[in-house]
């Protein structure tokens, strides 16, 4: 059974509306087949990351930067896993109150470091999530676990 790993940092909760999104995303009935396993940024280890098929990233903006939960993930887990994951499919989804482009650059840099492959642009969430950003989210978590059933 394939495995999806979502690492996210929720501090608020709009930030936690979009992860509730993503898990919505992964309950599909076509993707039973797909095992969902959450870890907050600040929690997650290099094992989770190599057990992991696939990877969903969530993190607010946070002064034009990912949120130093992510960056500590990354700080943690990067070199362990460094040409071991290679290829595996990832999405990314940032929450900001109006510029993420600083947090893209720096996750999209360090996921291709990785050699992570993207399975959709990087989704931008500005202000409250709306109906509009949740189904995004949504759609951006299914598409990732679909891709690992294929």
């Amino acid at each position: 059974m394939p495995t999806l790993l979502l690492i996210h940092h929720t501090p608020s909760p709009p930030t936690r509306a979009l992860v509730e999104a993503a898990l919505a995303g992964t309950q599909e009935p076509e993707l039973a087949a797909v095992d969902v396993v959450t870890r907050p940024a600040l929690t997650v280890t290099a094992v989770d990351v190599l057990q992991a098929d696939g990877y969903l990233l969530g993190t607010p903006a946070n002064f034009g930067y990912m949120s130093g939960a992510l960056k500590h993930a990354f700080d943690t887990f990067y070199y362990p896993v460094l040409g071991e994951t290679t290829g595996r499919p990832f999405g990314l989804w940032v929450h900001g109150n109006d510029d993420t482009t600083g947090a893209i650059r720096a996750v999209t840099a360090l996921t291709g470091g990785l050699g992570w492959v993207p399975v959709a642009r990087p989704l931008t969430v500005t202000g409250a999530p709306d109906a509009a950003a949740l189904t995004a989210v949504r759609d951006l978590a299914s598409t990732v676990a679909v891709t690992l059933l294929e």
